[in-house]
């Protein structure tokens, strides 16, 4: 066997084991995309989470200052608005995605063209 000879099955044999690799290689998750119920589902708990830190926290102050329940109602009413802010980004963010994707989308279709 000469020596070219050895390196071009060398290069072939590295070959054959690049294809097996690939094709044995896990595929790239694809990104995952929500259900209309699990996002309702996020909002949904991203509003009672506000509620009840804010609900806690007025409590506790009450308890703890020995006041009529305005903390309780002060806290509940801002965790009511930093619910509801956080409720207001994640949908802002979903419809990022959803635009970015419909985006590319549209960018796939006019290259085919």
């Amino acid at each position: 066997m000469t020596d070219p000879d050895q390196k071009e099955r060398l290069a072939q044999l590295e070959a054959k084991i690049e294809a097996a690799k690939l094709a044995q290689a896990p595929k790239p998750r694809v990104d995952e995309h929500y259900s209309a119920a699990n996002l309702a589902w996020r909002m949904v708990i991203e509003m009672v989470a506000g509620l009840g830190i804010g609900f806690g926290i007025g409590y506790g102050l009450d308890l703890l200052l020995g006041t009529l329940p305005i903390f309780m109602v002060l806290f509940t009413m801002l965790g009511l608005a930093a619910g509801i802010k956080t409720m207001l980004r994640s949908a802002k963010e979903i419809q990022e995605e959803q635009l970015a994707e419909q985006a590319k989308t549209d960018e796939r279709d006019q290259d085919r063209v």
